[in-house]
């Protein structure tokens, strides 16, 4: 019998030079490459994503404090699941199997219909549609609440985008955004503050040893109405992740310090939200989710 992968069916899709492959369990963007070039860092179907590579973050990205919030009056507690840090991380749809409900050669699109939970009561139907065209890969995903109480929702996504041959050290990166959150020592965001000098990304730099596990806000959008986070590799070629005025925060990453060792600074999370972590203890930017109501964001990602 052929072994099954742990992330399901590998769902490809193709136009012209442009190769992407999606995981049934999670929505996992598992590769992406252009004429042999990886705009994202792969991993492969055998293995578990490394360190969220490529997930669809909902119904919140990011940390949730203790995995404890208060909606409407009530207190809820969903599974921690980053217990050195005692939270929970990343919502709850990575480690679902999604329903494939539409796949042509270059389009593919996911459902999950999330249960309700003792921590989160909110039915959810989530869809993911990837589309592969001249201008890359666009994504977009809707939440509609098929229950009948308001939900907190916030949505993410976790693209590493590969400098290519070179390494991340001598990548070039530029940021769309001009405000930086600081955060504590559990990587809970305690305010929003002016760029430091160390994480002004607005003009094009060599990234060199930055760490970087940090969020941002204040996004800028150019006249086509689009934010952006490029990375020049030493090849002359940039993997970019865009995303549009549907979300405002951006989160960026260079692994050094997460578990998997394939994802120590081997690429850059380029993960455009629509909020920033503990959203559904802040309230910022939590979006109020009403019954029969959706919630849609559109990003992509390129290479140029």
């Amino acid at each position: 019998m052929q072994p099954t992968s742990p992330t399901g069916q590998q769902l490809q899709i193709a136009s012209g030079e442009a190769v992407a492959t999606v995981t049934e369990v999670g929505a996992h963007l598992r590769e992406f490459r252009v004429g042999g070039r990886d705009v994202v860092v792969p991993f492969s179907a055998e293995e578990l994503p490394p360190a969220s590579h490529g997930a669809v973050l909902a119904p919140w990205p990011n940390r949730l404090r203790d995995g404890r919030y208060t909606w409407d009056g009530i207190e809820y507690q969903v599974p921690i699941t980053e217990p050195a840090r005692g939270t929970a991380l990343h919502g709850l749809a990575s480690w679902q199997r999604w329903t494939v409900d539409e796949h042509t050669a270059d389009v593919v699109v996911l459902k999950l219909d999330l249960p309700p939970t003792p921590g989160y009561p909110f039915p959810l139907t989530v869809a993911v549609r990837y589309a592969l065209g001249a201008d890359g890969l666009r994504i977009t995903t809707t939440a509609t609440n098929t229950g009948s109480a308001d939900a907190p929702y916030g949505v993410g996504f976790h693209p590493w985008l590969s400098p290519g041959p070179g390494s991340l050290d001598d990548a070039e990166l530029q940021l769309d955004a001009t405000q930086w959150v600081p955060t504590d020592d559990r990587l809970l965001p305690t305010g929003v503050a002016d760029l430091p000098a160390e994480l002004d990304f607005r003009q094009p730099r060599r990234l060199a040893r930055t760490e970087l596990d940090d969020a941002f806000v204040g996004a800028t959008y150019d006249a086509d109405g689009l934010s952006w986070l490029r990375l020049r590799g030493s090849d002359g070629r940039t993997a970019a992740v865009w995303m549009d005025r549907s979300m405002g925060c951006w989160q960026m990453c260079t692994g050094d310090h997460v578990a998997a060792v394939s994802a120590q600074r081997t690429g850059l999370a380029a993960e455009p939200m629509s909020c920033v972590a503990d959203a559904f203890r802040t309230g910022a930017d939590l979006v109020r989710l009403a019954p029969g109501s959706s919630h849609s964001v559109t990003w992509g990602i390129t290479l140029l």
